[in-house]
């Protein structure tokens, strides 16, 4: 069909709906698949016949609900204040328990509830002009953004490069007067390691400073994997002196996106997160989270997600993700060059490359072209390049078929060799500064790399090469210019 409106999504004439769903289900044919276990990032797919569908019913009742205001919607407030009572007696909290004050807020993904809790933090201390936070390297990434947005300097501790955990030592060390928080992961992203939180509570507390575990990957999974039997060390409410956490329900309670509960120990904790304004001819604005306007859609699937799965679905599901895991890692140990990072203790199975002769950038490109989409992580101070596997409930039907395939890419990139760069672009991103980067330098390597204005290369061993390479700071400017190409007005 002719777009007679000059480009974009807005035709001159309305289209039927047949054809607007017609034109998207074509843009998705190009997606990764989302469902059916071979996906190992940014998606959670339990592989529960009909959720998808109570999901979609379910937000579809909620969409055009506005959680500006509770009072208006008080359908939508009560399923959150239900989503904050789930994950808080989940983490150690409510009646009975030591936390029996625990409060939270929904929000949007958990950037969104990482950004609040710095922001509480940062609040809660107006007597500091330069207030700042102690994270683990291997924190997420999402908390040098809050660092940024709220001008708060951000104190990075080393993690061991054996244990792949910050020592509880160097995080002491680190506290300053102007500390307003201290960090923990349950577990971290990256390696899938829980971090000594009992212990890094402790100093925190001991320092009289916030202390926020970031459970927003494992939150929903180390509770079920407990119970289960699986070793899982203190994180919660349970530990004295976590005084905030964060879970994303769009992960291992397999909601759709975007859902997120940020959970403090008390009311009292929570009050800074507030934001609330006055002083114009409007409504009085109050805002327990960074978005004012927020469709019930996204909530309302999660409360019927949580509803329909309960508890015994979500021990079935953690059952099925630890048996995937397992047989994952030994897939990863039965492979020539192969090995673990870490053993896995959580959702995650995380290997690199003892052989150099193997380029793990060209191994993941040779699992992508067998069907299989795993994530790679560049190198990172005395940590070494390595490939990351999400696993959720819907892997374990797939584990048998990852073994076979893994030893195939192995042997096939083992072939190809290592990715080869010319030396003057080798020695360009290991000696360029972030500020020389120039819009036509961007684009004239992003041309050499196949990254223009279209579909990006099947094959990204050389672009992760080229980032490999490069300084941290330089990697950053390099890739914001590489999506910046990407996304460009469809004229």
């Amino acid at each position: 069909m002719t777009d007679t409106a000059g480009g974009g999504a807005l035709p001159a004439q309305g289209m039927p709906a047949a054809d607007v769903l017609d034109e998207i289900r074509a843009l998705r044919a190009a997606d990764r698949p989302t469902h059916g276990g071979r996906l190992f990032a940014y998606v959670y797919d339990p592989g529960v016949a009909g959720l998808d569908e109570l999901a979609q019913a379910a937000y579809a009742e909620s969409a055009h609900v506005n959680g500006l205001d509770p009072t208006a919607f008080p359908s939508l407030l009560a399923m959150e204040n239900a989503l904050v009572a789930a994950a808080a007696r989940l983490l150690g909290g409510g009646p009975g328990t030591d936390a029996p004050d625990v409060v939270g807020s929904v929000t949007g993904g958990g950037t969104e509830s990482l950004l609040l809790a710095v922001k509480a933090a940062r609040d809660a201390r107006p007597d500091l002009a330069e207030p700042r936070i102690v994270v683990p390297a291997s924190a997420h990434a999402a908390f040098a953004k809050a660092a940024h947005y709220l001008r708060v300097a951000l104190d990075t501790v080393p993690v061991d490069p054996v244990t792949l955990r910050p020592d509880v030592a160097v995080v002491a060390a680190a506290i300053r007067p102007e500390t307003v928080l201290v960090v923990a992961s349950a577990p971290s992203y990256a390696h899938g390691v829980v971090d000594p939180v009992a212990e890094i509570a402790a100093v925190a507390a001991a320092a009289g400073v916030r202390c926020h575990v970031d459970a927003c990957f494992g939150g929903w999974a180390l509770p079920w994997l407990r119970r289960l039997g699986a070793p899982v060390p203190p994180f919660d409410f349970v530990v004295p002196g976590v005084t905030s956490i964060s879970v994303d329900l769009h992960k291992y309670a397999y909601a759709p996106k975007g859902v997120s509960v940020l959970l403090h120990r008390d009311a009292a904790l929570r009050a800074p997160q507030y934001f609330a304004y006055a002083d114009w001819p409007g409504y009085t604005m109050v805002n327990p989270v960074i978005a004012s306007t927020r469709s019930g859609g996204p909530i309302a699937a999660a409360y019927a997600t949580l509803r329909h799965l309960g508890e015994d679905g979500y021990l079935r599901l953690a059952a099925a993700t630890r048996d995937a895991v397992a047989g994952l890692a030994d897939a990863v140990r039965a492979a020539d060059g192969l090995r673990l990072m870490a053993e896995p203790e959580s959702t995650v199975v995380c290997f690199t490359a003892d052989d150099p002769t193997l380029d793990l950038f060209v191994l993941v490109d040779e699992l992508t072209a067998r069907g299989w989409h795993t994530q790679p992580q560049l190198r990172y101070a005395d940590l070494p390049a390595s490939v990351h596997l999400t696993v959720t409930a819907a892997v374990a039907p797939r584990v048998a078929e990852f073994g076979p395939a893994l030893t195939d890419a192995v042997a096939a990139a083992r072939a190809a060799g290592p990715v080869v760069l010319p030396p003057e672009l080798l020695a360009m991103a290991g000696g360029l500064t972030p500020e020389a980067l120039t819009p036509e330098l961007i684009g004239g390597l992003a041309a050499g790399l196949g990254l223009g204005t279209g579909p990006t290369p099947d094959r990204m061993a050389a672009v992760n090469t080229l980032l490999d390479a490069a300084p941290a700071r330089l990697r950053e400017r390099l890739l914001a210019g590489f999506v910046g190409l990407l996304q460009r007005p469809a004229w």
